[in-house]
């Protein structure tokens, strides 16, 4: 595997981390007791630290691209051990 594709998988790994983590921690003006601006939504968040969730998507995805990384490298999974599949088509 180059580094290009390392890259690249690392850097998908961590836009879909940043997604899973970005509902984690957000309070909303009700939970914190916040007055609401007018035209404000009542589920805006009242709490939003990007840096943490940066933080956070940089772990997940580490974690999962070294699983990535373990499963390229021993072939833990590979396609032919999923049902459906057969490499001789």
């Amino acid at each position: 595997m180059n580094l290009y594709a390392i890259f690249a998988i690392y850097f998908l790994m961590w836009v879909i981390s940043a997604f899973i983590m970005l509902p984690f921690g957000i309070r909303t003006p009700d939970e914190t007791g916040e007055v609401l601006l007018k035209g404000q939504a009542d589920s805006a968040p009242s709490n939003f630290r990007p840096g943490l969730v940066m933080l956070r998507a940089t772990i997940l995805a580490t974690i999962l691209f070294g699983l990535y990384y373990a499963n390229y490298v021993q072939d833990w999974v590979t396609l032919d051990m999923l049902p459906g599949y057969s490499a001789a088509q």
